[in-house]
């Protein structure tokens, strides 16, 4: 035997960090007879043969230890040559393979040099499984980083999930593993097998990969993310067209894919992704929106986190089918002329062992010190946004849903708790900044460079914050100072406005200032007024339960007239699904929305009114081209507190184009209430939310209003009207 026993010991414990200096093949030279040395560590093997490339020769090679250890010497060869390996296993199988320890690293010296740097956006194409055709042989090239690792091999179904038998090449201080095994096809189960500096093994699934099996197991599985043949041309240049234009139509469906609706027939299972999609497309379209957002599809362990606990931050849930399915899910819904949005969550990660926590034995992608590596809120971890390699990683895994799947947009969960170290945190728990602050400098400077990036290589991808502080600029571009994303969720709009609404018409007259205090601060960013599926969990009740009346009639009305304010307010729109037709009960992640419910007046009715806010609201740019506008909006009148009553207008910039919004929220009828507008004419009515269609009595204004010339609010004219009780008026102007 040439190896030393040391050597040899070491690759049978596991514990070789240098496998490709003694495994393959080497020139050697034994006495004075110069030539190669064949190495060879195979699981499961009785026999061993290196088979040479072109003359087919055969070369027996020495069994060195049971557990598969072979070698032979070859005299009289002073280069290497191609070769195969022909094993025969001890059930008398032989097959013939090329050797994984032949091959030269399947990464350059510039990838390593950039990702270090923190500047390889492509990363995702490099570590992780990818497929490789090396020297004329396709197979599997596998990297992984961790540099404090003392032996990093893969494991999978191809070597029995045992360490020993293939070790990875160390690429020096780049703390880069990788190996390429030839012959690996579609669909084989791996993970990485680390041994850190203390001898104790970590056995964690890929930081990188694209697909991964049902827990327990977790396993990674090989696969090609790009399999499908995408048909939505038309969809992607009309996006890039689009691009910078912020101010157009945008009504968001948030969605959760696990219980939009479900199979009651087939064990009340989950739809796929290729179920979903002409399911949703037709949905959405028949409803008018013109995005759907989707909460968490990123792969998660536990189905109760809702998908914001992510362990696959390059991998669509295997729940719903294998990623060319959410391909053929993004691409169907393209086809049909709806954006896609995803919920993505770089703020933290979950605990799971076999994932990124302490994946190479140190704290590699959190910080050491819980004061700032540990999520107090959700007992989760935060990443260090200061190491180059983390940084890298989160921004590339930003750039591959964009590449791999044509997401539209990535709405950026918990951006508040990123931004502050001090984040619900008690004095004493967090370390200020390296100016004494409290912000979290090095994950300002990663939201920065991913929103700038995306928006690069992505044009007409928009990026959004869920971000519910005041934090100046978060909708600004980075060249201005702000954080560079696209918009912003409204959240003070939306707890303002739930407050008021929550309220018994008897008392609102105290609280208006709920529903005015928005317009302080509107234009301030690119705003989304949304009521997400936040609103509805954890015991706050369905938004059908939230609003102040004891009937359901009343509680029906009360949200008809929220919505109608809600399309009618300057911003971007967001609803969850549910809301739209009034579900009375809170959300359930566990079974399907209760689509029973449209078969009565008070449910389906808030669902047409829903279907006609959006076709208004897409049909006319005054509405959905002036929501970032400050001179589209002006107050009629917002002091009528005693009445509760609200009067504005929307305009566009030329003033040809008018709506009245008049929402009166107590339960009494007023007739000849008087409100001045700014023009003479007819004022027809577009939207009455007391409609005997949206499921009220019917009171109204009889289609519209001709104006007198009697001054009012302000203006030289004004109209009287009929204000039903517990609903919103809109009013276009039609000319004199």
């Amino acid at each position: 035997m040439t190896l030393p026993k040391s050597e040899l010991q070491a690759f049978l414990t596991a514990s070789h960090a240098t496998p490709h200096d003694h495994l393959g093949m080497h020139p050697h030279t034994r006495g004075k007879s110069k030539g190669v040395v064949v190495r060879a560590f195979l699981k499961d093997v009785a026999e061993c043969e290196v088979v040479e490339g072109e003359k087919g020769k055969s070369h027996a090679m020495t069994r060195q230890a049971q557990e598969g250890f072979f070698e032979v010497f070859i005299p009289r060869r002073p280069e290497v040559f191609k070769y195969r390996l022909r094993a025969t296993r001890h059930n008398g199988e032989v097959r013939e393979f090329q050797d994984p320890y032949a091959f030269l690293p399947t990464l350059g010296a510039q990838d390593l040099y950039l990702f270090n740097e923190g500047n390889e956006h492509r990363i995702y194409e490099k570590l992780g499984a990818h497929f490789r055709t090396m020297d004329g042989v396709p197979g599997v090239a596998f990297a992984v980083w961790a540099p404090s690792a003392s032996r990093v091999s893969v494991v999978g179904n191809f070597n029995q999930w045992d360490g020993r038998y293939h070790p990875m090449r160390s690429l020096g201080v780049s703390g880069v593993w990788e190996l390429f095994v030839p012959g690996l096809g579609e669909g084989e189960l791996y993970k990485f097998e680390l041994r850190d500096q203390r001898g104790k093994l970590h056995i964690k699934t890929d930081p990188y990969g694209t697909y991964f099996e049902s827990p327990p197991n977790n396993a990674s599985i090989v696969c090609d993310p790009r399999k499908h043949e995408w048909k939505d041309t038309a969809w992607m240049d009309r996006r890039r067209a689009a691009a910078g234009q912020l101010d157009r139509p945008m009504s968001i469906y948030e969605v959760h894919l696990g219980s939009w609706r479900r199979k009651p027939e087939d064990a009340n299972r989950p739809l796929t992704y290729r179920e979903l999609a002409p399911a949703l497309a037709d949905y959405v379209v028949e409803m008018g929106f013109t995005h759907i957002e989707i909460m968490p599809v990123s792969e998660h362990p536990f189905e109760g986190s809702w998908g914001y606990q992510v362990t696959g931050f390059f991998a669509p849930t295997h729940r719903f089918g294998p990623p060319e399915d959410f391909a053929f899910f993004v691409d169907h819904l393209h086809q049909r002329g709806i954006g896609v949005l995803l919920d993505w969550v770089p703020a933290h990660f979950p605990r799971d062992i076999f994932a990124l926590a302490e994946f190479d034995g140190t704290h590699l992608y959190e910080h050491a010190d819980p004061r700032q590596g540990a999520h107090m809120d959700w007992g989760t971890l935060i990443f260090n946004f200061g190491r180059n390699e983390v940084r890298c990683f989160l921004v590339a895994s930003a750039l591959a849903w964009c590449d791999r799947y044509h997401i539209d947009g990535l709405r950026v969960d918990a951006v508040a708790s990123m931004l502050y170290l001090d984040y619900s945190r008690q004095e004493g728990q967090w370390i200020p900044n390296r100016h004494g602050g409290r912000e979290n400098l090095e994950a300002i400077a990663f939201l920065r460079e991913t929103n700038d990036l995306v928006h690069r290589y992505h044009p007409g991808v928009v990026m959004i914050a869920e971000e519910s502080t005041s934090f100046p600029g978060v909708s600004r571009p980075v060249a201005e100072g702000g954080l560079g994303f696209d918009y912003k969720w409204n959240m003070g709009w939306m707890h303002d406005t739930l407050r008021y609404f929550q309220k018994e018409p008897v008392h609102r007259k105290w609280h208006q200032h709920d529903l005015t205090f928005g317009m302080l601060y509107q234009y301030a960013e690119n705003f989304v007024t949304v009521f997400s599926h936040d609103e509805v969990v954890h015991g706050k009740a369905s938004l059908l339960f939230k609003m102040g009346a004891w009937h359901i009639p009343e509680k029906a009305a009360n949200l008809r007239a929220l919505y109608a304010h809600m399309w009618a307010w300057p911003g971007k729109k967001l609803l969850f699904m549910g809301c739209e037709f009034a579900q009375s009960a809170e959300w359930n992640y566990t079974r399907s929305l209760d689509w029973h419910l449209c078969q009565y007046a008070d449910h389906e009715g808030v669902r047409s009114l829903v279907r006609d806010l959006n076709a208004i609201y897409t049909a006319e740019p005054v509405l959905s081209c002036n929501d970032l506008n400050p001179q589209g909006f002006r107050w009629i009148s917002c002091d009528d507190t005693n009445a509760s009553v609200l009067g504005y207008l929307r305009s566009d910039p030329f003033g040809q184009t008018l709506f009245t919004v008049v929402g009166h929220f107590t339960p009494m009828l007023r007739t000849n209430y008087r409100i001045g507008v700014p023009r003479r004419g007819f004022w027809k009515e577009v939207i009455n939310t007391n409609s005997q269609y949206y499921g009220g009595n019917g009171a109204g204004n009889d289609g519209g209003r001709e104006t007198e010339d009697v001054p009012s609010d302000g203006f030289g004219q004004s109209v009287v009207l009929t204000l039903p009780p517990l609903s919103t008026t809109i009013l276009k102007w039609k000319g004199e």
